[in-house]
């Protein structure tokens, strides 16, 4: 009698194991499911799988942390503008300008003085020649600076933005004002 259950439990332990061992393969694929296609181009060991998934979560979070610290500067620009003398802002000179880009979207933020005098309708202009479509422009105003804010798509990803000449372009005509 002892060896029937003896084999019935190694029988029952050999059916528990698989079924775990199947089970974790499933949610080894399903975690590799959700790394981006374009993350790795060749077939990978389950191993090799879960390392580039915990890689790809590193990096998320690295992207989550800097876009947090993104969020956060116009903030801090704002209430830095409190601080004014001569038109000098502590921590930085007016005006500022920043072209940041990621993947397929680009944000252009521009401070400047309330009596620099430049259209809006330019800025969009070069930002729409460098190969963007604008999808949402915005300002504020704050003591005597203003806050303009641009958020576009990039009309073709082949051909792609060229950040660095909007932002010389940009620099060019604020600084022509």
């Amino acid at each position: 009698m002892k060896s029937s259950q003896t084999s019935s439990s190694k029988l029952e332990r050999k059916t528990i194991e698989k079924n775990r061992r199947i089970n974790m393969k499933s949610l080894c694929f399903k975690l590799a499911s959700l790394v981006p296609s374009h993350f790795s181009k060749m077939a990978l060991s389950i191993p090799d799988k879960l390392e580039q998934a915990t890689e790809y979560i590193k990096n998320l979070q690295e992207n989550i942390e800097a876009l947090k610290k993104k969020r956060d500067l116009p903030v801090h620009i704002v209430e830095t503008s409190k601080d004014v003398t001569d038109g000098m802002m502590i921590g930085f000179s007016l005006p500022v300008i920043e072209v940041r880009e990621s993947d397929s979207v680009v944000e252009v933020v521009l401070v400047t003085e309330l009596k620099k005098n430049f259209m809006l309708c330019n800025v969009i202009s070069i930002i729409e020649e460098e190969g963007a479509q604008v999808v949402n422009a915005s300002f504020s105003c704050a003591a005597d600076k203003v806050f303009h804010i641009i958020h576009s798509q990039v009309t073709s990803p082949r051909v792609g933005f060229e950040s660095a000449r909007a932002l010389e372009r940009l620099k060019e005509l604020v600084y022509r004002t």
